[in-house]
């Protein structure tokens, strides 16, 4: 049986809005990172096409904000309030929001310098799959935290939905972001393909899809 928390309860207003804030800002800083052409007119077809790297970490980047962000939501709408050591979980996930955009600028560089230079890639990849890596384990962190600590709100469905959607998404998202980052040490492009997939398993309504299903059977 979970033990009542042992730091005094606070209000979840004020985490919620400073947190809303920086994943807003953390994803509009990341298109800051691609760069206008400034070449002749004949050549901005030919120059957009090469900054494509740069459209893939900025579409990985957002993907991964993005689900951090509904995750987050969901989060801290079901539990009834927050402790000092929840308040400094999110504040660690927050900073590596807000740091994500750094190694995905890293990424972009680098992937594109290997069509005209080489190396470094894999660095690179490496690099930017870490992060989304931990930013997955401390989500997966917040969530086990605030169940252990009875967060929650008394309504046992809203732990049920957080707790299955642990399950079905989160923890596997951090064994799948793993294995990338272990792919990225051979083959860059193949984890830059394995994080777009998770990207897209995180943003989708699984649980919502899943009942769809079952209404059509």
């Amino acid at each position: 049986m979970a033990l009542r928390s042992r730091t005094s309860p606070r209000g979840k207003g004020r985490l919620e809005a400073f947190s809303d804030g920086v994943f807003a800002i953390a994803i509009t800083l990341l298109v800051l990172e691609i760069a206008v052409p400034h070449v002749a007119g004949r050549r901005l077809l030919e120059e957009l096409l090469r900054q494509r790297s740069s459209y893939v970490a900025y579409f990985l980047a957002f993907m991964t904000i993005g689900s951090a962000w509904i995750a987050h939501s969901a989060l801290t709408e079901a539990v009834d309030h927050v402790d000092a050591v929840f308040q400094r979980l999110n504040l660690l996930l927050l900073l590596l929001v807000g740091f994500l955009p750094f190694p995905t600028a890293v990424m972009s560089e680098y992937m594109s310098l290997v069509e005209r230079e080489g190396g470094g890639e894999k660095v690179a990849v490496v690099f930017f799959g870490i992060v989304l890596l931990l930013i997955s384990l401390v989500l997966f962190l917040l969530v086990r935290y605030a169940e252990r600590e009875c967060l929650f709100v008394a309504d046992a469905k809203e732990e049920q939905a957080e707790d299955n959607r642990v399950r079905y998404q989160m923890l596997p998202s951090i064994v799948f972001y793993s294995v990338a980052i272990i792919c990225g040490l051979l083959w860059p492009y193949l984890a830059v393909g394995l994080y777009i997939l998770i990207g897209v398993f995180l943003l989708l309504p699984i649980r919502t899809l899943a009942r769809w299903l079952r209404r059509g059977d």
